[in-house]
């Protein structure tokens, strides 16, 4: 057996001797085999698996096209070799294709690049993302009318379930905090189960998952254990960043990934004894009864220009605050608030606020188990690489703790970074005569292995520091655990 490293697929193949034809095709392999002849053909079974495949048809055509050629040929013993540059050069465009459009929208609705504001055709733009807004609003409040009503059911699982999310689209810093409540949870004896639906996973082709839809095959698959609590089963291609990182850091929790988190939701329940669950980025997910609403709102820029979706970044309107029963202002500074407290306030009177800020800990390296202090960043010459939906606050934290930074890479959030991407950054790190590469935990998980490190890289393990409200933190802690706050284990924030 043989494969190529780093490849976007993973194609295997062995040579076997056959003694008559054969043409076997099946959804994912093919048999290959030369014409029939008086001595024994030499045929390879080449076994495709498409993993970002940009067409399966494409892969059954190119491989067609070698047997044709291995066909025509001599009947004499040869190894194939099958050339995947192309595939990989397609997959590559398509991902760089992906996130340039992703990065130019992203412009468009916040208004970040200015050289945008005199082309009258992004005016046009945004006047099309406006109405789009209009309607989006609509769907999300009939949405929420009906569950209201009781037309769409909400499923109870006679469980603890815990809510996590935001009212907007990423970047308030749900996973620290989701990791916060786990682990406290679990020091007071809850047996708890964190639910992802694992964002950007790997997934089955597209005609796979429309052919489990329709015959209702996705209702009987189980959900992905990342975790069962013991063990990690899972990597984080296959899992997702966030739920590979808690799973992780999270070693008596288990950690599912689905999108249906009523059947993930069930079956932890059910298989694995868990009486808790957190539902990470669970606000809008409203099929399963949330017994505790956990809404994140990030201080530096909590509601962005106040549409939503398209033409904002806000997932529903933000009147609907109101449904949040703890608000957790992040990414503070602990000065300045006043003023968005008073707004929260004003949108929901009986929400608590708890005040937090992701405090950095400690530098890891990324690709072995040595620590480094922040002390180490201190007149250090680093160069940054980041793929998270708001690089400032990352970036800023590096150099707030005395380090000069020599370049910063920013890619798109949930960027899955190739070998090659890695082998330049470091090379060219090295050039600038950089002493480390810094990055997060979130995009550390998403680095490929590298066998030789000239520059060597590390990533912030960032936790939460609550900075008012530390009394609430411990009433939803003890509200979840049936208590009084005087009766937990540990009546401190984390």
């Amino acid at each position: 057996m043989a494969g190529f490293a780093g490849c976007p697929w993973r194609v295997e193949w062995t040579a076997v001797i056959v003694e008559s034809s054969a043409m076997l095709a099946h959804s994912h392999t093919q048999v290959l085999s030369n014409k029939p002849g008086p001595t024994p053909n030499l045929s390879v079974y080449i076994c495709v698996y498409p993993r970002y495949p940009p067409s399966l048809r494409l892969v059954r055509a190119r491989v067609r096209g070698v047997a044709r050629e291995f066909a025509q040929g001599p009947a004499t013993r040869c190894f194939l070799t099958l050339l995947t540059e192309e595939w990989q050069d397609a997959v590559i465009m398509s991902q760089e294709r992906r996130e340039q459009i992703e990065q130019f929208l992203i412009d468009v609705v916040e208004e970040r690049d200015r050289s945008l504001e005199l082309s009258r055709s992004v005016g046009i733009l945004r006047w099309f993302l406006h109405q789009l807004s209009h309607l989006y609003r609509g769907v999300v409040q009939l949405r929420l009318f009906l569950y209201r009503k009781g037309i769409m059911r909400h499923h109870v699982l006679g469980c603890q379930v815990i809510s996590v999310g935001n009212l907007t689209v990423g970047g308030t810093g749900k996973t620290p905090i989701v990791e916060a409540f786990a682990r406290e949870l679990t020091r007071e004896g809850r047996s708890v189960a964190v639910l992802s639906r694992g964002y950007k996973k790997d997934e089955p082709p597209v005609a796979q998952r429309l052919w489990d839809r329709v015959t209702l095959r996705e209702k009987r698959i189980p959900p992905r254990v990342v975790s069962d609590g013991k063990e990690l089963l899972l990597d984080a291609a296959m899992s997702g960043d966030e739920p590979y990182m808690l799973a992780s850091n999270l070693p008596n929790v288990v950690v599912l990934v689905d999108k249906d988190r009523v059947k993930s939701g069930r079956y932890a329940v059910n298989k694995m004894g868990c009486d808790t669950l957190i539902l990470d980025d669970g606000f809008q997910y409203l099929a399963l009864k949330h017994q505790i609403e956990i809404l994140l709102v990030d201080k530096t820029n909590p509601f962005a220009n106040e549409n939503v979706l398209p033409r904002g970044l806000l997932r529903e309107p933000i009147k609907n605050i109101k449904r949040a029963n703890f608000v957790f202002i992040t990414k503070s500074n602990g000065f300045g608030s006043d003023d968005l407290r008073d707004r929260i306030n004003e949108l929901n009177p009986k929400a608590e606020i708890v005040e937090c800020t992701h405090a950095a800990r400690y530098l890891k390296n990324v690709y072995g188990d040595e620590r480094e202090d922040l002390e180490f960043l201190k007149g250090a010459r680093v160069t940054v690489v980041s793929g998270i939906a708001r690089p400032e606050g990352f970036e800023r934290e590096i150099r707030k703790r005395g380090a000069q930074t020599m370049k910063a890479w920013r890619f798109a959030d949930h960027h899955r970074y190739g070998q090659q991407e890695i082998i330049d950054i470091i090379n060219e790190s090295k050039e600038l005569g950089a002493h480390a590469i810094i990055t997060t935990e979130k995009d550390a998980v998403r680095f490929p292995k590298i066998a030789r490190l000239d520059v060597p890289v590390y990533f912030i393990r960032v936790d939460i520091e609550i900075l008012s409200g530390v009394e609430d933190f411990n009433a939803c802690i003890a509200r979840i655990c049936f208590r009084r706050p005087s009766e937990l284990q540990t009546a401190t924030a984390v």
